[in-house]
Formats: C-alpha cells, structure tokens, sequence
C-alpha cells in the first residue's frame, strides 16, 4: 500500500508559527507593509491559484515584492526561480528554458521577459489586494538560485526551504523582534539567509535598494530600528567610509562572501563595541557552514570534522571541502553537473593554510596569480596592505611583465578620515609594511591610489580575472 505523503511545510506556514504577525514588518525604501496584512490579502491578487504547480521566474525590481511573493509562492509554484536584477537580459532566455519556466511573477509590465513557453505573467507589487488567499501547500518548492556568472551564463543552482533554512534553526530567539537589514540582495543567497533568518526567527526585516545611496540606506536602516545587519567585508569598507554607520546601533553584525581580514574586524569592532561580530561561511553550492565570533580572522582548525551540526568539513590539496544537509541539491541542467564528490563533500575552492591551530584564508584557487613560477593570492596581499590606518581598501592584481610573466601592482583607497594624504611617503609605508611579513614575489612592484574600487552586484570586490 503506498503511504501518503504529507502536506509540505511551506515557508507561509512556518513564518504564521512564529506568531505576533501584527508587529512584524516588511519594509523597503518606497513602501512597507505588515506580515500580518498578509493574512487577509495577497500580492498576487486573485492570481495566486494559477500559479500552483508551475515554475515560476521572479523578476520583480525591488525586494520588498519579491519577499512577499517568495512568502506566497513556496509550496504553491513548483519550482522558484530568482532572478538577480543585475542579470544580464541575454541570459534569460536560456534560463527560462534550463529551469521550464511556463510562469513569470513581476513588477509592471508583467508581460517581461517573454518567451513562447511562457503562458502566465502576473504583476506582483508592494499593493496587497484584500481577499482571502488560499495558501495550503501543495508542492514541495525547489528554490532555484543563480551563481554569479562571471564567464557566461549563471549556473542554476537547486535547494529546497530545508536546505536554505538548516543553519537557521535554533540560530536566533523566537520573539526576539530583531529588525535585520542586509545590504545584498535577497535574490542572492546571502541575502536570501538573511530574510530566512528574518521570518523565521520572530523579526522584521529593511530592504536595500540600488537606487539608493549608502549613506541614506543606513539613516533610513536607522529610524527603523535595525538591529541586526550583514553584508560582505567590501560592502562594510564602503558602508564605513561614511559617516551615516554612527546612525545604526546593531547588536549584531554579520559579514560573509568574502574573506573577513583583520582590519575590517577590528574597524568593526571600534565602531560597534556593543556588537556581537561574526564573520561566516557560506557558498551557493555548499550552503552555510559556519561562523565565528571570536574577532578574530580565519577559524579554529577544530571546525573541521564533524560539528555535530549536520555539517562535516575537511581540507584537501588546501581547498576547504563542506558535507552538509544545508548543500544544494545540484545544478538543473542536462547533463547535470556534479556538485559535489562520491563522499558528498563541495570543494568550495577556497584555499585555506593552517597556522598555530587555526586555518586563514588566502584565496580563491581560480584567483591566483602566478609570478615566474610562484603563487600569490591576491587576499593575502590585501590582508597586509589594509591593515594600515591610512588605507580604506585595496585590490592587488596581475599586470603582465616580459621577463616574469606577470608582477603583483596594487590599487588602494585612502581613508580620508584618517587625515594622511595620498603620498609617496604613504607609498613606501605600505611597500615597507608588505615587506615586513611577505615573500619578496608576494610584495607589489607598484602601488596607484585610486578614489574608489568597483564591487559587483553580489557586494563582491570585482577582480575580472579571477
């Protein structure tokens, strides 16, 4: 006899279970609205009951109508798939076809982007229409997330709202009314943690916008509340260049992405001392894996083994191997591409070396830049370069030399604040400072001061060649 299976826990039913819906919010840089208003209404208008079973493409402009619509949609759409506004509109056709979309929920004109599979497209708003919206859940939603697509099409990467939530059960208070704010996106996987984390864990939530300053995201942050905030160590060297980070008072701050260098902890630290500050990792592949509050760079080389957290992580030919119930269930996609080894470990592809007990990072394998035969990794040399006062970020990079192959040059901002001017007297502190604690190759030749350093969409520093 074959057993029923049960109902799917969607991701509605689990943020009712929460509770205390009326004093909880949603709220984006133009309009806010209540979880608890979703109770009586939808954004989806009357439309909701045609989107059951479908695949579904989220493209909507701003966040605050893709949360909502993320909210309604799991256990109703058969698969979701978000799409990044930064993605590049070449690209979504061959998504549309990889992920078999047949449904499109956007901002007006909801008619885009079309495609001859696409028969439903429904306007999705920060608007609620008032009715009774019927969200028993009937799917088991896959949650399709794009990769950052650096060399062409993203890959489209599975999970389900088990695997994106493992790491957030038991994480945070039930209750607690912490306001979180993030300054990725939540169509990107960090950005998505941090509205889970939101919903799941009694709290309200403060969208980012690209349209709209740093400086004003966080005044605005502020007046709401914030109380809990992440984003990537780029995206805090900026944030901190402006005085508007005195405007929030966060009991807890959250950086991931990137590798977390001493100097953006102790920065942290100096402008938050209240704060708790944990610096995490996670990838959109292998999920979250861990974090560490101790202030300090890198992890414990006891993390690694088993955590007793469903998570296992080892070290092999240097790279940082992760087994999880949080790993994504694979790429969509024939032939599918393996995500992970047969004993189920992610390489995630960043190298780590172990020094007195505890692993550092020092690099993404594909971004190394090889100087007549010896390797250098561009976050080792920024590491060293950011510590001093005087520098607010730095991007070390190849430039081509006849003899060598290539030389190590670095782009640095000052912090202006700091009160030094951009010298050569300045130059040749950094250049004497690498010295002191890099192999001769590791140190760069030239050094330029530039007024700023470009970060991509996902709050990344760019390095176009890595």
């Amino acid at each position: 006899m074959k057993m029923r299976q049960p109902a799917p826990e969607s991701l509605w039913h689990r943020l009712s279970a929460t509770g205390n819906l009326a004093n909880r919010w949603l709220c984006g840089a133009d309009a806010s609205l209540s979880l608890e208003a979703l109770t009586r209404a939808s954004s989806l208008g009357s439309r909701l009951d045609e989107l059951r079973g479908r695949s579904v493409l989220v493209t909507t402009k701003d966040q605050l109508p893709a949360s909502v619509a993320l909210i309604e949609l799991d256990g109703i759409a058969r698969r979701l798939i978000l799409c990044p506004p930064d993605l590049p509109p070449e690209y979504v056709p061959s998504i549309i076809a990889t992920a078999s979309v047949d449904a499109v929920v956007g901002e007006p004109p909801a008619a885009e982007p079309r495609a001859d599979s696409v028969a439903c497209f429904v306007t999705c708003t920060a608007s609620l229409a008032p009715g009774a919206p019927d969200r028993r859940a009937g799917e088991q939603t896959e949650w399709i997330l794009l990769t950052s697509g650096t060399t062409g099409v993203p890959k489209l990467v599975v999970h389900s709202l088990s695997s994106l939530a493992g790491a957030i059960e038991g994480a945070v208070t039930r209750g607690s009314r912490a306001v979180w704010t993030t300054f990725y996106d939540i169509r990107r996987y960090g950005g998505l943690q941090i509205l889970l984390r939101a919903m799941l864990g009694g709290g309200s939530m403060v969208f980012s916008s690209a349209r709209e300053p740093v400086a004003s995201f966080l005044v605005r942050a502020g007046k709401c509340g914030v109380t809990h905030i992440s984003g990537t160590p780029s995206h805090w060297r900026r944030a901190l260049m402006s005085q508007s980070t005195r405007g929030i008072a966060p009991c807890y701050v959250r950086l991931s992405g990137e590798i977390a260098d001493q100097a953006i902890l102790d920065h942290l630290r100096a402008t938050y001392p209240q704060a708790y500050i944990a610096h995490a990792f996670a990838s959109t592949e292998a999920g979250v894996a861990f974090d560490v509050g101790d202030g300090l760079t890198g992890f414990p080389a006891s993390l690694t083994g088993e955590l007793g957290t469903g998570v296992e992580m080892r070290v092999a030919d240097g790279s940082l191997r992760i087994k999880s119930s949080r790993t994504a269930h694979g790429y969509l996609g024939s032939p599918a591409e393996p995500l992970h080894d047969a004993d189920g470990f992610v390489d995630t592809g960043d190298m780590v070396e172990l020094r007195s007990g505890r692993y550092y990072f020092v690099g993404r394998r594909g971004g190394i830049i090889n100087i007549g035969g010896l390797k250098v990794h561009p976050e080792e040399v920024e590491a060293v370069i950011n510590r001093h006062p005087c520098v607010q970020m730095s991007l070390v990079k190849a430039r081509k030399n006849p003899i060598t192959g290539a030389i190590v040059v670095a782009d640095i901002v000052v912090d202006t604040a700091a009160g030094a001017p951009a010298s050569e007297g300045l130059k040749s502190e950094i250049l004497a400072a690498c010295r002191q604690v890099l192999a001769r190759h590791k140190v760069p030749t030239a050094i330029r001061f530039v007024p700023a350093l470009e970060v991509s969409a996902s709050g990344k520093l760019a390095r176009p060649h890595a």
